[in-house]
């Protein structure tokens, strides 16, 4: 790694190319979500607090993201749109350095490919107050410290995933995943 070298530039460098090709979902309702970084002295990312009046995981931690509509062109679209509705952030605002691998989440079917953009610190957004309750700007190095692996057994399966608790949050289920594969890449990327 070259001094020169800015986290963006070694990320890039690490994802999937954002245009694609990603892979055609096998099976689920296919949905995108954008990973935030602020790249700061300690790089951080972004996350929302939903609502408890949303229909689908009301109050829980996440990035901003959703379903794919018919009028969006691909995923990466999907990704942006949400991010634009949910915080007001705008496209041009965000620089998509890639994609992170895809996945079927456990309970909802849903076919996941999560975006990582980086966004300049302190950027203009405005919250949907139907959607969002609280964002959270929470750094990498206090994620990292605060994870852990858990294992989750109901209805004959079990599950293993990545929970982080900070201050009175709790991240975990599919944003837990792609925060732990976001770790594990920033690692990999600052050794």
């Amino acid at each position: 790694m070259q001094p020169s070298d800015t986290l963006r530039e070694r990320l890039r460098g690490s994802l999937r190319p954002p245009e694609g090709p990603h892979p055609a979902p096998a099976e689920g309702t296919p949905a995108a979500v954008l990973v935030p970084l602020i790249e700061r002295d300690e790089p951080a990312l972004f996350f929302t607090k939903r609502t408890d009046q949303l229909p689908r995981h009301p109050g829980e931690i996440s990035f901003p993201g959703g379903l794919r509509h018919p009028g969006d062109r691909d995923l990466l679209d999907t990704a942006l749109r949400e991010t634009e509705e949910e915080l007001g952030l705008a496209r041009a605002d965000v620089e998509v350095l890639g994609s992170l691998d895809p996945f079927l989440t456990y309970t909802t079917g849903f076919w996941v490919l999560p975006f990582v953009g980086a966004v300049r610190p302190d950027p203009s957004m405005t919250p949907n107050p139907d959607e969002i309750a609280v964002l959270l700007e929470l750094p990498l190095p206090m994620l990292a410290g605060v994870e852990r692996e858990v294992e989750w057994h109901g209805e004959g399966q079990s599950w293993t995933g990545f929970v982080y608790d900070v201050e009175e949050h709790t991240i975990w289920g599919a944003t837990g995943r792609m925060v732990h594969e976001f770790l594990e890449l920033y690692r990999e990327v600052s050794a």
